[in-house]
């Protein structure tokens, strides 16, 4: 038996066939659910049958970058250091995207495996994440959909996507640009058979449409075919999501936004605080930079008893937390978080000011995330999952220790 291999303090198998990880970005147990329900996904309620479906816990803030970040690395944030889309810092005095490999504080597992002789290939649908994910990987295949049509063999370990998959370069703000993930990644299965791939959507679809519907379900029937190939092809296949996603309207299809921002100046000397929303990237066209999770930068000499007993009196916010207690409570660096932790209630967004958000163009109610309430995610497998740990709570990030360990018939490495 190959010893394992031990990435951030976790010890996982080395495959003996390959393991992919299928990130539905936004997606929860309702979208795949329905669809099974409409007879769209008839492979998936097979695959439930003779494998596992379980649920598991996403990283907190339940955003993008984290979560993906956690997957790729085995890790919470703590370690990793990739707290949000988006942070305030402070040394510097500037808002940063966190798309920089220089913001990671811990190696991905891609990148412990490829340099352990192991063939790796991670397909994203917006590049945003392609840096990140990429980082360290040596001789890999490494592209985002959004860039396909730019991906060589010198950059990005793969030429002539396009070409390989017959589809044509899709819109950012598409269900299509999710499929060319799931197009190529079935393609570079068969041809170049990696040992471990991560493929990452987007939540375009999650963001429009809720489950059931018409459009939700049309794109769940289009994964439900790659999930059957890559099944054929004879891959472990761990199907989960970076986060959930929910409704943040009224019942008329109105956006339920606190404007923290406003609040603060209010109370405080204006523009004296800093309100962070790291949901905050490039694309922000089907959610306005609106989510379920906020932090705070209050001005030295503040009152932050006093700011945190008002915050909490808002109507739609859940918890109020100090650096340390969300440090503490959801595995965060306390270095790139601030202050204070805002966390709205289910169907509630956090915002700045009304000025900084054009919801205007919605031609849909919005949906969103970011909060607890986006923190229950699927953990599907093509196989019995192992037996976990006494008392070991199943996490999203967990899905590579899974799959190694199913792909090399052996129990979880602990």
């Amino acid at each position: 038996m190959t010893e394992p291999l031990t990435v951030n303090g976790r010890r996982y198998h080395r495959p003996r066939r390959p393991v992919v990880v299928v990130c539905i970005d936004g997606s929860e147990d309702a979208y795949h659910e329905r669809a099974i329900a409409d007879g769209r996904m008839p492979f998936l309620e097979r695959m439930l049958h003779a494998g596992s479906g379980r649920r598991a816990d996403c990283t907190m803030p339940s955003f993008t970058n984290p979560n993906n970040l956690s997957i790729a690395t085995g890790v919470p944030p703590s370690v990793h250091g990739i707290c949000g889309n988006y942070f305030y810092d402070t040394a510097a005095g500037t808002e940063v995207m966190m798309n920089d490999p220089e913001l990671l504080r811990a190696p991905t597992l891609f990148a412990a495996f490829s340099r352990q002789g192991s063939k790796v290939a991670v397909i994203t649908a917006k590049d945003k994440l392609r840096r990140l994910l990429g980082s360290g990987l040596v001789d890999g295949i490494c592209f985002s959909a959004e860039k396909a049509d730019q991906a060589t063999e010198e950059e990005n370990g793969i030429g002539k996507v396009l070409a390989r998959t017959g589809m044509e370069l899709p819109s950012v703000y598409s269900a299509e640009l999710s499929e060319l993930v799931m197009a190529a990644g079935a393609d570079i299965l068969d041809k170049d058979r990696p040992d471990l791939m991560y493929l990452s959507l987007t939540d375009y679809i999650q963001h429009k449409h809720a489950p059931g519907s018409p459009v939700a379900n049309d794109f769940y029937a289009m994964l439900d075919q790659y999930f059957e190939r890559i099944d054929a092809l004879g891959a472990v296949l761990v199907v989960t999501a970076d986060h959930g996603m929910n409704a943040k309207a009224d019942r008329d299809g109105n956006a339920r936004v606190i404007h923290l921002q406003d609040v603060l100046d209010a109370q405080l000397e204006p523009g004296s605080a800093r309100v962070v929303l790291p949901i905050t990237d490039p694309y922000t066209v089907h959610h306005g930079a609106l989510g379920s999770y906020a932090t705070v930068h209050l001005p030295e000499h503040a009152d932050a008893g006093a700011v945190t007993a008002r915050l909490q009196t808002l109507e739609g916010v859940d918890t109020v937390l100090t650096r340390g207690e969300a440090a503490a409570r959801f595995e965060l660096p306390g270095d790139r978080i601030g202050d204070l932790v805002v966390i709205a209630e289910r169907n509630t967004v956090l915002g700045t000011t009304p000025a900084r958000h054009d919801i205007s163009g919605f031609t849909e109610p919005l949906r969103s995330h970011g909060g607890l309430s986006e923190q229950k995610v699927p953990f599907l497998v093509n196989a019995p999952v192992p037996r976990l740990p006494d008392g070991h709570r199943l996490r999203n990030f967990d899905a590579f220790w899974v799959g190694t360990a199913i792909a090399a018939g052996e129990p979880l490495a602990v």
